[in-house]
């Protein structure tokens, strides 16, 4: 392994340590998590000093909610099993839905295609050779009632990872249910709505932050009036993950951008307890198994604390940090595509030990194609054996009072303090996008990594240890190409037979609620029910915010 190579200002070893040669006479390491946390050989009462179990731990469901967010967490309702999927057409989804659910799945989840993550409908010159490649291709109200067929809306809850056109999305969904005769204040789900994670990470952009920003706020006004049991954000740290970030810029990163929320929702005369009880989070479960349970733990703690001391919330719902878990797709690999189940079983684990109210295991294909019937179900069996069998849902944070464990959270909600009170100094999560700061620190820390995998400091199984040459064992989901021309010519029919009257008269109210400071959502619902396509609301939104381009700092 060479001498210790611990990433800058993460505790690396002291200088004896390295060259005090271990009994066994191989040359020194240093151990340390994904990330690149020191790890000592042993933990001990002294590593976590003096200990207060109220301050630091509490009981579950009560501040700060380290130990989980309900009194009887999965004794009284396992987690939510949520696998992500969407592929080509509304009506190719909608048949894997019924499959999933019939299989044992408990919530639904959307993957969009990239035109429909970008703004832009099937038929648009920019969407071509993209339709329902990466997800489902959605472009009109038509489109979600067929992807939604035969669902009850009122019975399965649906989350929706969609960005610059969450509040769209959000409207279609919401007139579906209507057309299905649920009232809006009966269904639940969360859409994803987490724009400053896409201006750190992901990079789905259409509009500029701050007008980004108040849409967003927008919807969280609505829907706190309108659809009181949907969750209008999921403040997502996993495509910031998914980018190359450490755990702990993971942890900072997201907490301190729904602080940007808060922040906001309260200028726009919200009070904090009205909102804040559905605001939700979305983590990442790498492969540092007991990095990442820290990490969820550390999380409740630094969110509860804010939530009461800085934002004064009084209610304890808005203290409580609620999240949804999807195991890493940047550690699957090509190479030997089967240990990909193995991986994803113990993220699956550290999720559940680490509290999660929802959890995607990914398919062990996924690195190469969308996931087919065979792996999906082999995904999903993954978290059923984990409930079922392993024994873990017995007791509520059995890894509690581990001198391990407990120190390792308390370094990540130490160390994820130093980067959110920087951000503040900054002015904000805004004006620190603007700097290009999250933005530098993730490339800064992916870069390393790369470079430690490549230099054999950091082993990945069948990458760069354990190697086989060999014909890729699986069978791999093709999108047939057809579905994009069918789509255009569904795309034309639905512009010539709708009411383009009526529509013009929505689209109008629309465009003046967008140049002034009228909450977005009503105008966005009556232009979905007049099957104003996706483009066509966003291009309205483009032409009165402008287009967002990323500068490029590196």
């Amino acid at each position: 392994m060479g001498d210790c190579n611990c990433r800058k200002g993460a505790n690396p070893c002291k200088p004896e340590e390295q060259k005090a040669p271990p009994k066994d006479k191989h040359p020194p390491r240093c151990y340390t998590t994904v990330s690149d946390q020191k790890i000592e050989q042993i933990y001990t009462p002294t590593d976590i000093g003096s200990f207060n179990y109220d301050e630091k731990l509490g009981a579950p469901g009560e501040y700060p909610f380290t130990r989980g967010v309900h009194n009887t967490m999965y004794r009284g309702r396992v987690w939510t099993k949520r696998m992500f999927a969407g592929f080509g057409s509304a009506k190719d989804t909608n048949q894997r839905y019924h499959f999933l659910l019939n299989q044992g799945q408990t919530g639904l989840s959307v993957a969009f295609d990239f035109p429909t993550l970008m703004g832009y409908d099937s038929d648009s010159p920019m969407s071509k050779g993209e339709v329902g490649k990466c997800g489902v291709a959605i472009s009109s109200l038509a489109d979600m009632e067929m992807l939604f067929d035969g669902i009850p809306l009122d019975k399965v809850t649906t989350s929706m990872t969609i960005n610059p056109p969450a509040a769209i999305l959000l409207a279609m969904y919401i007139v579906t249910a209507e057309k299905q005769g649920i009232d809006r204040n009966k269904i639940g789900g969360t859409i994803q709505n987490d724009m400053l994670k896409e201006f750190i990470a992901q990079k789905t952009f259409m509009c500029p932050p701050k007008e980004s920003v108040r849409l967003i706020v927008d919807t969280i006004e609505f829907c706190t009036k309108e659809v009181p049991k949907w969750n209008t954000i999921s403040i997502s740290g996993y495509h910031i993950r998914e980018a190359g970030s450490t755990a702990i810029q993971e942890l900072a990163f997201t907490l301190r951008d729904g602080m940007e929320y808060v922040e906001k929702a309260i200028e726009r005369g919200l009070d904090v307890d009205d909102f804040a009880p559905r605001l939700s989070f979305f983590f990442n479960a790498h492969m540092d198994f007991f990095e990442e349970i820290a990490k969820y733990r550390a999380a409740r703690r630094i969110w509860a604390k804010t939530m009461k001391e800085r934002f004064g919330a009084k209610n304890p719902r808005s203290w409580m940090l609620r999240f949804h878990t999807q195991t890493a797709g940047c550690s699957l690999t090509a190479q030997q595509p089967y240990n990909n189940v193995v991986r994803t079983a113990y993220q699956g684990m550290s999720a559940v030990l680490g509290g999660t109210q929802s959890l995607h295991t990914n398919s062990l294909d996924e690195v190469l194609a969308l996931p087919t019937e065979e792996a999906v179900t082999i995904a999903l069996r993954t978290q059923q054996i984990i409930e079922e069998e392993t024994g873990v849902i017995n007791t509520i944070d059995p890894l509690a009072g581990s001198y391990f464990i407990e120190a390792l959270t308390d370094k990540m909600e130490a160390e994820a303090m130093k980067y959110i009170e920087t951000i503040d100094k900054m002015g904000g999560m805004v004006a620190a996008i603007e700097r290009g700061y999250p933005q530098k620190e993730i490339a800064d820390a992916a870069y390393h990594y790369q470079k430690q995998v490549e230099k054999n400091e950091k082993i990945v199984v069948g990458v760069n240890k354990y190697i086989q040459d060999g014909k890729l064992p699986i069978d791999l989901l093709e999108i047939d190409p057809e579905i994009e021309i069918k789509r255009n010519e569904n795309l034309k029919k639905l512009r010539n037979t709708r009411n383009n009257s009526k529509l013009n008269e929505t689209m109008a109210g629309l465009k003046k609620a967008a140049e002034g400071s009228e909450n977005m959502m009503p105008h966005i619902i009556n232009a979905v029910r007049e099957y104003a396509t996706l483009q066509e609301i966003c291009d309205v939104m483009r032409g009165a915010w402008g287009v967002y381009r990323d500068p490029g700092y590196f």
